[in-house]
């Protein structure tokens, strides 16, 4: 059975967290319990980007992710952080294949904690760019991220080393990526609104999905 495991901390200290120190890493379900509120740049970003003094003014901390992929911001009173970390051999190969099936297991819990399943698809096939998505995570659409109704619902991103993965899972609970554009110094254009999992429960989510790895 795989473990959850409740992970309390910063932002940055939750991202920082290595599940590969100790080499081949234990099957689990990470709940990520942010005490604070974050930008998180994608791991080849860089600070140029960001207004640090909007981000100190709204107290926002800024940090960065080993992942790839746009900004994304962290709120725990709008979102639900799951992480899924696991060996090699538990899931497909490869960056696309372990994508999808962790999307598939993650569309299958939101279901089964009460989310509507209807309009859920797992995307499957190559990233899709939109406008701002080389800056915002979620304006643009990657393999094996949830869409409900055509909207994105679940953002994912992946590192890999040669002991295993750590796939991130970020679901909104209420709308939150409007914000971006003011914390940003680049120019990105209005971003499409994001579909929400109004009345997801972390720990439930959570144990639904390890109860399917």
């Amino acid at each position: 059975m795989v473990e959850v495991v409740r992970q309390r901390g910063s932002v940055g200290e939750l991202h920082a967290l290595d599940p590969f120190g100790g080499g081949r890493p234990e099957p689990a379900v990470w709940w990520c319990d942010p005490t604070d509120v974050a930008l998180v740049l994608g791991s080849r970003q860089t600070l140029e980007l960001v207004d640090v003094d909007a981000c100190r003014a709204a107290g926002i901390g800024v940090t960065t992710r080993r992942t790839g992929g746009g900004a994304v911001l962290v709120d725990p009173a709008r979102m639900v952080w799951v992480d899924v970390v696991l060996p090699h051999g538990m899931a497909p190969d490869d960056v696309r294949g372990s994508m999808i099936w962790v999307g598939a297991r993650v569309g299958a819990a939101l279901v089964e904690c009460g989310h509507p399943g209807g309009g859920l698809d797992v995307h499957a096939t190559g990233m899709l760019c939109g406008p701002g998505s080389s800056v915002v995570c979620f304006a643009g659409i990657g393999p094996g991220e949830v869409l409900d109704a055509g909207r994105k619902l679940v953002g994912l991103s992946q590192r890999r080393t040669r002991h295993g993965i750590r796939v991130q899972a970020m679901v909104h609970t209420r709308p939150l990526q409007h914000r971006l554009r003011e914390l940003l110094v680049v120019d990105v254009p209005p971003l499409d609104p994001i579909a929400a999992a109004a009345a997801l429960d972390a720990g439930s989510f959570a144990a639904a999905l390890a109860a399917r790895l």
